[in-house]
């Protein structure tokens, strides 16, 4: 059965557990270190020590880190079901109600006035950047904290995507065109019920180091991982197809971010959103993998682009492996069609990212 922690937070731009899952099984062993420098929602580091690996997770963005974190790092459930407890007894409505008038209209038509109390109550009480129990809480509430609320109880939103935030402009003419209200939802409940349903799968034995950080300060943050580190299962950024900061905003305010969409401040680095710039982020890759790699290591990226055919793709990894000043030799490579995209249901009719390119490296 699938493990529940790996669905804590639907994340735009995901791959499927099956893949880290075939790559881990062929190309590692019990007790091997596999990194994923573009880690996301976390599944890489998550399926590893799922299979007995050791994992390192390194992404930038507060919300991937939050969400990887919590499930390669979780705490026993009776320590989320505790805190819990405890951070609803200490929860006084009155004192959230001046808050509350002073969120942007966005949120007050985004949550019913009660729900958005308790909201703004555990964002500024959950400490998930140092404790592995809060942590778990706010993936947990990252993963409710908009959705399809029409067809499921769990959502504490109005009508949303579940995987994207969509802007507040947009986001108040649809519900206002609609007539569509906010429910009322117990955050508390829900969140005991989702952790409950979470940890019905067994907690990993092992955990994860998982660092929020540009992935170029992995040389830095992992000096002595280099003869440990046996394989790389990641996927870049999509050339000019997602930016983080402007499509998880309303998570990334509810891990203290600004209450509306944001460009270059959580990261500055925008070259996954132009084609003359992109190969050189995807360099800096291999440079770092040079650097932190054990010999005879593989690599294995998914790589996808608006705008580029895939075998523009496949010799763009292949010629910026040099970078890596290592020899370096592809050894397979699929490509294959996305379907059912996942912006079809926000943006219909998109031309967005339409393939995907998986390349295999290996690495002397």
């Amino acid at each position: 059965m699938r493990h529940r922690f790996h669905s804590i937070c639907p994340y735009f731009a995901m791959f499927p557990e099956s893949f880290a899952e075939k790559w881990i099984g062929l190309l590692t062993h019990k007790n091997d270190v596999v990194l994923d420098p573009f880690c996301g929602r976390g599944t890489t580091p998550f399926q590893a020590v799922l299979m007995g690996r050791q994992a390192i997770g390194c992404d930038i963005n507060p919300a991937a880190y939050c969400i990887t974190k919590a499930k390669t790092n979780a705490p026993p459930l009776r320590s989320v079901l505790r805190r819990m407890t405890f951070l609803q007894a200490s929860y006084r409505p009155r004192e959230w109600e001046h808050p509350r008038k002073r969120t942007p209209i966005f949120f007050r038509y985004a949550y019913h006035s009660e729900t958005l109390r308790q909201i703004l109550y555990l964002r500024a009480s959950l400490n998930w950047q140092s404790s592995n129990t809060d942590a778990m809480i706010a993936a947990l509430v990252l993963g409710s904290l908009h959705g399809e609320s029409v067809k499921s109880r769990f959502y504490f939103s109005n009508q949303m995507p579940r995987t994207i935030s969509t802007k507040p402009a947009y986001s108040i003419r649809f519900w206002m065109t609609r007539k569509m209200k906010a429910p009322e939802r117990n955050v508390f409940e829900i969140l005991r019920n989702r952790s409950g349903f979470r940890y019905e799968s067994d907690v990993p034995q092992h955990n994860a180091s998982v660092y929020m950080s540009d992935m170029r300060e992995l040389p830095r943050l992992l000096p002595h991982a280099r003869p440990k580190i046996r394989c790389v299962i990641t996927s870049p950024p999509y050339l000019n197809v997602t930016n983080f900061e402007e499509d998880q905003w309303l998570r990334l305010w509810f891990l203290g971010g600004p209450p509306h969409p944001t460009y270059g401040v959580v990261s500055r680095d925008d070259r996954h959103e132009r084609k003359e710039k992109y190969w050189d982020m995807i360099a800096d890759f291999w440079r770092v993998m040079g650097n932190v790699l054990a010999p005879k290591a593989h690599v294995v990226i998914r790589l996808g682009a608006k705008g580029l055919f895939p075998d523009e793709l496949k010799r763009g990894m292949c010629g910026t492996s040099v970078f890596s000043r290592r020899r370096v030799r592809l050894i397979r490579s699929e490509v294959s069609e996305i379907k059912g995209r996942q912006t079809d249901s926000f943006r219909p009719g998109s031309q967005g990212c339409l393939f995907e390119v998986d390349c295999c490296f290996s690495m002397q």
